[in-house]
């Protein structure tokens, strides 16, 4: 059975991962966090000293995943999203959330004030609705909503009827 890619895109602490792991445990999907895919592999090019964190080789990531992708069926959960070749999803979600909130989710994760501030930034200026509006077709890219508990099962069950109905459209 055919099966979509799904990428799940946002700033950082806007729930991609939370979401990414509960839709693979209901819908059957795979899902793959780059994050933790590169720390495994260490597909990393240096270290950003400013920013406190290892800089990912986008090129290796891409690589890495190219088979899976091509057997489809993959959740893909990342905060940057123009690396990824386009073909690869069916459908892209950007989880945005309210500032406030997204700054007590940020804080508690220890990141330092600059990171904060720029992370902020980045979901203020919608930075990464526009890389995705950039980088993939417009009518696969879509905003949700990730501000409370209630925000996450209704995305869990809009993505899984546009699962039901992918697979129908595309079952011969």
């Amino acid at each position: 059975m055919l099966l979509p890619n799904i990428l799940l895109t946002g700033t950082p602490g806007v729930g991609k991962t939370t979401l990414g792991k509960e839709l693979a445990s209901r819908s059957g999907l795979k899902y793959v966090n780059v994050g933790d895919l590169a720390r495994e592999g260490q597909l990393y090019d240096g270290y950003d000293e400013e920013y406190d964190c290892p800089i990912l080789d986008e090129d290796r990531v891409v690589d890495e995943l190219e088979n899976q992708m091509s057997e489809g069926g993959v959740i893909v959960d990342y905060h940057g999203c123009d690396f990824f070749p386009e073909r690869w999803f069916h459908i892209v979600f950007v989880l945005k959330t309210d500032n406030s909130v997204l700054y007590k989710r940020l804080e508690t994760r220890g990141y330092n004030q600059k990171k904060l501030k720029d992370n902020i930034q980045c979901e203020i200026f919608q930075v990464l609705y526009e890389e995705a509006l950039e980088s993939y077709k417009e009518e696969i890219v879509h905003p949700l909503p990730s501000n409370k508990p209630e925000d996450l099962e209704d995305n869990i069950n809009q993505i899984l009827k546009w699962i039901e109905q992918w697979v129908k459209d595309h079952s011969s």
